[in-house]
């Protein structure tokens, strides 16, 4: 049987960039190398594409000389685009894929930047296309649609970054959500740049803080109740997993105790009735939808008593050994190594 030729993107300009290339790595690890041909390209924080640098080479290193990978740029060709080294080697032996794993996570990656560029390359890619990965991104315009879908989503102040020290805007929070609340960018992930407020000072400090990611910052009243998160697979079909929980290892789950904190855990299955766990999946499936997400997803909810809240959908969760994407469809039925063959089965689909 002939291999399919596959190119795992990585790395990336986000400050999520450490994160990619963790779960590259372990995307890189549990890929069939009998059914796939695997090739790997690294983009480093400056930008730079780096073609054959492998994720391990960048886990423990400074990436921004890009190690023993050769500089490259994908050639736009509308019949047949591929990659090509640069340094006066013309287009010869351009590399062409049949399909590109892009696990980046953050801006210029699962934003629908990166995605508009594979799609002007015709270049079929796993994930999101540009439109549910730019609503998966921004946290504003994606509450817009759940809100729109009739999807429960809980009280949050959106304002412009350089709005973030006016005093009406500071009432205004305080009147709509009080404290504590939740300060965050707009566009970002991994829980990078989120504060937590309880009162006006912290608020301060975390807008500033936030406005350091974004020109865009959001502000999220306080929810008391369980983190439990879905993941969601498939194109025109999707289906979900079983719920997980999250029991974080600090006051609330941010950056350090998402990837290094011994004390948070994930529950799976979570302990639920039958009812509520139906009725969350059925909620991330009609998140899934309502920003028009392709692929794959993870849906993240706050469960409080009877009341469930979307809080957001992740268009390229992690992929790390520790990440709830693959380990809820683990408990699914469906193995690491499976999922990420239909994850291209989807792609190419």
């Amino acid at each position: 049987m002939k291999k399919i030729k596959l190119l795992l993107l990585f790395g990336g300009q986000s400050e999520e960039h450490k994160v990619s290339v963790a779960s590259a790595h372990s995307v890189h690890g549990a890929l069939n190398p009998e059914k796939y041909d695997i090739r790997t390209l690294g983009i480093t924080e400056k930008g730079r594409w780096y073609f054959g640098v492998r994720p391990e080479e960048w886990l423990e290193a400074d990436n921004t000389k890009g190690h023993a990978g050769v500089e490259t740029a994908l050639h736009l060709d509308p019949a047949r685009s591929g990659f090509f080294p640069l340094g006066g080697c013309g287009a010869s032996g351009v590399y062409h894929p049949d399909v590109v794993f892009p696990v980046l996570h953050g801006p210029k990656g699962e934003d629908g930047t990166l995605q508009g560029l594979l799609d002007m390359a015709g270049l079929p890619f796993v994930g999101c296309g540009v439109l549910g990965a730019a609503l998966g991104m921004d946290k504003d315009r994606m509450k817009a649609v759940f809100r729109e879908a009739g999807l429960p989503v809980g009280p949050y102040v959106v304002l412009p970054a350089a709005r973030r020290a006016d005093d009406a805007w500071l009432a205004r929070i305080e009147e709509e959500l009080g404290y504590p609340c939740f300060v965050k960018p707009a566009n970002m992930g991994s829980s990078v740049g989120i504060t937590k407020a309880a009162g006006r000072a912290e608020l301060l400090a975390g807008l500033e803080i936030a406005a350091a990611h974004d020109r865009k910052i959001i502000v999220e009243q306080n929810i008391s109740g369980r983190e439990i998160e879905v993941s969601v697979l498939g194109n025109d079909a999707p289906q979900a997993s079983v719920p997980g929980e999250i029991i974080a290892g600090k006051d609330f789950y941010d950056y350090e105790a998402k990837y290094s904190s011994p004390d948070s855990r994930l529950i799976i299955p979570a302990p639920l009735s039958a009812e509520t766990e139906d009725r969350i999946r059925d909620c991330a499936l009609r998140a899934f939808a309502a920003v028009a997400a392709r692929g794959l997803a993870r849906v993240d909810f706050f469960v409080a008593g009877e009341e469930i809240y979307v809080n957001e959908v992740n268009t390229m969760p992690g992929f790390t050994d520790i990440s709830m994407y693959p380990k809820l469809w683990e408990a699914s039925g469906l193995p690491y190594a499976k999922m990420l063959d239909r994850l291209i089965e989807l792609a190419l689909e």
